[in-house]
């Protein structure tokens, strides 16, 4: 259908198209599905032919498995861009969520999915384009991903002198010179 938008198809020349492209074994089956729709007096339309093609070679039982899966589909570990692409293939299984008039339910859904820290985030801002809220989102986990990882490499030292080592629980280093003519402050104190 994306192809069909592009071309600016109208839905009449698609049936026609599409019958062209089909491979041997599937312009078999639409030959015999065609003349069974011309027997019956079903209409030989776009909507007609995409219900009897999904109905031959992507059963009932799968879509709605692949619906259950989108309902329930959350981020878990992934990043939002992961996160992203495994939610744009499901979401299609699911009508309600994809189309020109369900961006709100669809901006809904993805931010329920997401991990709770970036829920946390977004949840409130009742963002309703689903593009932004992607991008929002993607932006939000690129940033947060690449501050844990500065830290986990090292980041900025703290309680470290120029020397790196560690001066925690020492209120100052000892002197360390003739030790017969001038006394270590932090010996006489222990």
């Amino acid at each position: 259908e994306k192809i069909f938008q592009a071309l600016g198809s109208p839905l009449l020349r698609k049936v026609t198209l599409v019958a062209f492209m089909l491979s041997r074994e599937a312009g078999i089956w639409w030959q015999g599905a065609l003349q069974r729709m011309i027997v019956v007096g079903t209409q030989v339309n776009w909507e007609n032919f995409k219900q009897l093609f999904l109905e031959k070679y992507f059963p009932r039982d799968v879509r709605l498995k692949k619906q259950v899966e989108f309902l329930e589909f959350k981020q878990g570990d992934n990043s939002v861009a992961e996160y992203v692409t495994k939610f744009e293939d499901l979401v299609r299984f699911c009508p309600m969520y994809d189309g020109v008039g369900n961006a709100e339910d669809k901006c809904v859904k993805f931010v329920s999915g997401l991990r709770p820290e970036i829920k946390q985030v977004f949840n409130y801002q009742w963002i309703t384009q689903y593009h932004d809220l992607v991008n929002k989102c993607r932006l939000y986990d690129e940033d947060n991903r690449a501050r844990v990882t500065h830290y986990k490499s090292g980041g900025p030292m703290r309680n470290h002198n120029k020397f790196g080592s560690s001066s925690k629980g020492k209120p100052y280093t000892k002197y360390v010179g003739d030790s017969s003519s001038k006394v270590n402050n932090q010996d006489s104190l222990q």
